[in-house]
């Protein structure tokens, strides 16, 4: 074959491969990609995450409705709509998940071990039982850790940057799952001698308040609230009872002071699920979740509200001020 026919048959291959790509996907359809969110669809930060991944998407070429099928599901918190919509994402076979928190990626992995599942949102993935180690996930299933414990530590030091006469702070937490158990032993780590730590369940509403009521009815006292699903879906609630009782507070993310919290340190939620998108966009493109190395946040945000810092009657420290990356006044 003489080298110009070579050429000019190479053109036409190269030409005809992405005709060939487009002829495939039509036969076989958009790709499917599931997202099971344990939150409110009606919250705004909720509505942020999404957007961020199916941007995310975009930015990668999957649109949605063109190329790519999106199938959400919201389920609140609801164990049992949780339980239902795992199953029902599971049964869609679709050619990824995404899924925040670690109950959704518990499910998913029950219900399957062949669909690829991208996480977000997820603290000690290893401890849980998702993921073989960090560095090779193992299996079918990797994506972004919330945080390490240590971040727990944090909250406690600005409390009392923010609050210097405090000395009794009450964790709230869940009990019921190992980060909530791991956030609250991060926190008893670095108390200081002469600080008085208790712990508060958060399961119920009315429980909490109960407890805060009690808590608060000595001095000098402050609250930690830890990252967990009731908290994730009742900000407003967590940080109102706060307010309520006149008690110096420190949230894991930005969301709780833009509700009326007094202060916030912690990952860029929304970055991370731009970031899951990319993951997303591997695993449609041939690569195995159990190559792709589970990601820690890269983003932290300060937020301090000194609408409710005036409340409480605490003059916010200008260090602290002048380290926000937002400031509600």
């Amino acid at each position: 074959m003489k080298r110009r026919e070579f050429v000019t048959l190479l053109g036409g291959a190269v030409a005809a491969w992405p005709l060939a790509a487009r002829a495939q996907q039509a036969a076989t359809g958009p790709r499917r990609i599931g997202v099971l969110m344990n939150l409110s669809a009606d919250a705004p930060e909720s509505q942020r995450r999404l957007a961020a991944f199916v941007q995310g998407l975009q930015e990668s070429g999957w649109v949605d409705g063109r190329n790519a099928q999106i199938d959400v599901r919201w389920t609140a918190g609801d164990t049992a709509q949780l339980r239902k919509h795992a199953a029902e994402l599971v049964a869609l076979k679709p050619d990824a998940i995404l899924a925040w928190a670690s109950p959704a990626v518990t499910l998913l992995l029950q219900g399957s071990r062949t669909v690829p599942i991208v996480f977000a949102a997820v603290i000690d993935p290893v401890g849980a039982g998702l993921v073989s180690s960090l560095a090779r996930p193992g299996g079918n299933a990797t994506g972004f850790v919330l945080f390490e414990y240590a971040l727990a530590a944090k909250w406690l030091e600005l409390l009392k940057d923010i609050a210097p006469r405090t000395t009794r702070a009450a964790v709230l937490r869940d009990p019921t799952i190992p980060a909530g158990i791991g956030q609250f032993a991060a926190v008893q780590t670095v108390a200081p001698v002469g600080l008085e730590l208790s712990a508060i369940d958060m399961r119920d509403t009315k429980e909490i308040e109960r407890a805060v009521a009690t808590f608060a009815s000595d001095h000098n006292g402050g609250l930690i609230v830890t990252a967990n699903q009731f908290g994730a879906n009742h900000p407003d609630v967590i940080a109102g009872i706060a307010v309520k009782y006149k008690l110096p507070a420190v949230y894991p993310f930005r969301y709780f002071v833009s509700s009326g919290g007094l202060l916030s340190y912690g990952p860029d939620q929304v970055d991370e699920f731009r970031r899951a998108a990319g993951y997303v966009d591997r695993i449609l493109n041939g690569a195995k979740p159990a190559d792709l190395p589970v990601q820690a946040p890269t983003r932290y945000e300060l937020a301090i509200n000194l609408k409710t810092a005036k409340a409480l009657g605490l003059d916010v420290p200008p260090t602290l001020l002048a380290l926000a990356d937002e400031v509600i006044e």
